[in-house]
């Protein structure tokens, strides 16, 4: 890629590539409807202008059709557009089941990714091409805003809260990464690479740098967190101290002892670590400690991954 200035980032995705031939279109729409009003405008000043004899004299006149279609045809053109924007937009939330997870936090200044496999990066994200991928982010501290222009995406990352975003860049190469939000004195740093590679190149370097990363998957870190910890001391079927057991909690409904319901997401799995009396399980007492000042967030990762795999665990049973 160029390092020069682009005017206008190439397309590393359908999705991209949609928002481009929105736009493009869009605008031709705007272009078509403007620029007959401008003729017409310059064609009646230079025709009717005060030293021209011309006759001024206009029988009343009326055209009931052009009159509707001067009005219904751009009022169609535009919802038509609408209606296209909106399905781009929704998709953005519907990330395929088999999208792969991979963990987010954004830090002044830098960007840190985990992979499901264990490996971990610093600014640079690589991903294989021609599968989706959903990226789960939070931030360390401030509010960072996760921004890929050749996937024409941004999502903020907000701290104490879970974001996510999906794509599926479908052609290799080298993008860059930025911050779209100012996050403080070195904003402008705070910059990275997305680097999509062929399936095959991918695996290649996912098992080069595995071990590089944490010891074994995000999910089995997690796993040794957790007894480490000695959450299982109060999680467990066993345990003397009752607590919510957690075994498949993962995407199903949590009644609250307010009365309310929630479905068990990253969110909630990551609050009733950090803020475990925010929202306290129905037949339970808020007697839980707080891990917010104890626990890093990729820690928070390892233990929202374990609690997801024990769902899926279970779902094979």
């Amino acid at each position: 890629m160029s390092a020069g200035i682009e005017l206008w980032p190439p397309a590393a995705s359908h999705h991209a590539q949609q928002v481009d031939l929105l736009i493009g279109s869009f605008g031709a729409m705007v272009w078509l409807l403007t620029i007959p009003v401008f003729v017409l405008m310059s064609w009646f000043a230079i025709r009717y202008r005060r030293s021209r004899e011309v006759n001024r004299d206009h029988a009343p006149t009326r055209n009931l059709w052009v009159e509707v279609g001067w009005s219904v045809i751009p009022f169609i053109l535009v919802l038509g557009f609408y209606v296209w924007a909106t399905m781009l937009f929704l998709d953005l939330y519907r990330p395929p089941p088999d999208a792969i997870p991979i963990h987010v936090v954004a830090k002044q200044w830098m960007w840190k990714f985990q992979h499901p496999d264990g490996a971990r990066e610093i600014n640079n994200l690589h991903v294989p091409a021609g599968r989706p991928v959903k990226l789960i982010m939070t931030s360390e501290d401030v509010i960072h805003s996760f921004y890929v222009p050749a996937l024409r995406q941004k999502q903020d990352l907000v701290p104490g809260r879970y974001t996510s975003l999906w794509f599926n860049a479908d052609k290799p190469g080298r993008y860059p990464l930025r911050c779209a939000e100012f996050c403080g004195a070195d904003h402008s740093a705070m910059g990275g690479t997305l680097i999509v590679m062929p399936p095959q190149d991918y695996a290649v370097w996912l098992g080069r740098n595995r071990d590089g990363g944490m010891d074994g998957t995000l999910a089995q870190a997690g796993a040794r967190l957790f007894r480490d910890l000695g959450c299982s001391g109060c999680h467990s079927a066993a345990a003397s101290v009752k607590a919510p057991p957690l075994e498949g909690i993962f995407g199903r409904p949590v009644a609250l002892a307010d009365g309310g319901t929630l479905i068990a997401d990253d969110q909630y799995l990551s609050d009733s670590i950090l803020l475990p009396n925010k929202q306290v399980a129905a037949g339970y007492r808020p007697i839980m400690p707080t891990y917010g000042n104890v626990l890093a967030p990729e820690q928070v990762n390892a233990l929202v991954a374990y609690l997801k795999s024990s769902r899926a665990r279970e779902d094979s049973k």
